[in-house]
């Protein structure tokens, strides 16, 4: 069995090395080919290195071939992984520290809000160009698997505007499923669920074991449980006010709606510092930020440790590797997939891209129907996707007024900011991003006069955020080592969450 399988931003040490295992792990594809791009050098010949070395200790002759030639790379490819950051960590920290003198205080940045809303103008105007280049030289039934956030805006943008199937894939899903079942004590193979809604908003409509159904009982058994109900404190009151679970952490969950982060002196109330992913101001940009300045440090000792052992008990929870599967073998997988909704999720709109359960096998994708959400869920996906609606749109057409119209319905930063504020902040993020934005031309000339003229609303420039840390030397990080290696090699930054308080 051989065909053709492309990374796309293969530098991403976290996605690539890991998706490959997941990938070589399967018996039948230990000949397919394989082919990283990057447009950093650097880190593509680290990468490419590293997981050569690990293709040759597990007895595989498959040869990588790294190119920073894009349309090289996905000449005849079958499937195209995503894993890009348009813009890298340079443009991620003005996705953060812009919005902060306004006082829209972000954990992530990175899906919705003002930090998600500017990520996916940069992001769209990349996509749509990697389209092109599939269309017109990946083999003609290529599936596109983007890993890329935010993931909605993206997802939807290839579907609609690039003309290329595509499939937004995230481990949210499996997350909440996991702390469901540590809740109640069980295992999470022993709890079934339904989740469903958005990206990063999907919630679990039913959990159940053996036929008894659990989500009745799941706000007193996260109020009850040691470490949650100090740790997922936005994500329970969410739960308590909407009666339903939603997967996205408690940093991420808070920055998506206008409750948890609108007043600085409140956000300390809803958000926990024994890791970042539980609300810390910036806290995924300073986990990115000390993920790459170690990997490039340490790379040297990286090839001294022991190779990743590509076998079954080694394989994560990624989904893009069981769809390949899938496919070609035909054996059945059941994962949580982003796709357009074309009535799967009956009260959201049929254009969105959502989140749903579906199956994989040799006939294809399958998404079975899932009928309405709750109705607080449904109004709660609805508010994002019309901002997600409007921010494609923007970007697509390069239309400043659809952007900033993005912006003021956005859930938290309509909460902290009046509409003059946002009209300068967007002036502020589209300069800061102009050498990203070639659709923005016209409207980034337009806002260096306007940010030149002097006649400025007054905004807090040296502002921190309510619980911003320090990003942490090579040095500190040396002190733990496993640490800082797990932080660089995970795609999940927040899968091995520190019980530090």
């Amino acid at each position: 069995m051989s065909f053709k399988v492309t990374f796309i931003g293969a530098g991403s040490i976290g996605f690539t090395r890991g998706l490959l295992r997941d990938l070589l792990t399967v018996p039948e594809f230990k000949d397919i080919e394989v082919s990283f791009m990057d447009i950093n050098s650097h880190n593509l010949e680290m990468v490419t290195e590293l997981c050569q070395r690990d293709v040759i200790e597990n007895g595989l002759k498959i040869n990588i071939q790294a190119t920073k030639d894009r349309r090289e790379a996905l000449k005849d490819a079958k499937y195209v992984f995503c894993t890009i950051r348009m813009g890298g960590l340079e443009a991620f920290s003005t996705d953060v520290d812009i919005p902060l003198k306004y006082g829209v205080d972000q954990c992530v940045g990175d899906t919705l809000c003002a930090g998600g809303i500017m990520y996916g103008q940069r992001g769209i105007a990349e996509m749509l160009d990697i389209c092109r280049d599939i269309k017109e030289v990946a083999a003609p039934d290529v599936l596109l698997l983007n890993y890329s956030n935010p993931m909605v805006m993206l997802t939807w943008a290839c579907n609609k505007y690039g003309g290329v199937r595509t499939i937004g894939l995230c481990h949210g899903v499996q997350h909440g499923h996991q702390q469901i079942a540590e809740v109640f004590g069980l295992k999470k193979s022993d709890v079934d669920i339904i989740c469903a809604g958005i990206n990063h908003q999907t919630w679990y409509i039913s959990a159940s074991h053996k036929g008894k159904d659990l989500t009745g009982g799941l706000l007193e058994a996260f109020e009850k449980h040691p470490e949650f109900s100090r740790t997922e404190k936005v994500r329970i009151d969410m739960l308590r006010r909407f009666g339903y679970y939603s997967t996205e952490s408690n940093g991420h969950l808070s920055e998506y709606v206008p409750w948890y982060r609108k007043r600085a002196d409140e956000i300390k109330d809803w958000i926990d510092l024994g890791s970042w992913i539980n609300g810390e101001t910036g806290g995924y940009l300073r986990v990115c930020t000390e993920g790459r300045n170690w990997f490039e440090t340490d790379f040297p000792n990286w090839m001294k440790d022991p190779a990743l052992e590509y076998t079954t008990e080694n394989r994560g929870e990624e989904h893009g590797s069981f769809i390949i599967e899938g496919l070609e073998t035909g054996r059945v997988y059941r994962g949580h997939f982003n796709v357009v909704n074309n009535g799967v999720i009956s009260n959201l709109p049929d254009d969105a891209i959502i989140e749903a359960p579906g199956y994989v096998d040799r006939n294809g994708i399958s998404m079975p129907h899932v009928g309405d959400l709750p109705l607080g869920p449904a109004a709660v996906c609805n508010a994002s996707i019309s901002v997600q609606r409007l921010a494609v749109e923007a970007a697509v057409h390069g239309d400043d007024k659809l952007l900033r119209q993005a912006f003021m319905m956005d859930p938290l930063v309509g909460a902290v900011c009046n509409p003059k504020e946002i009209w300068q902040m967007v002036d502020e993020m589209l300069v800061a991003g102009g050498q990203w934005l070639p659709q923005y031309g016209e409207a980034i000339a337009k806002a260096k006069e306007t940010l030149s003229s002097g006649n400025l609303i007054p905004t807090a420039v040296n502002y921190e955020g309510a619980a911003r840390l320090k990003v942490k030397s090579v040095e500190e990080m040396q002190q733990d080592r496993d640490a800082a290696n797990k932080n660089a090699g995970e795609s999940d930054k927040g899968k091995d969450r520190e019980k530090v308080h």
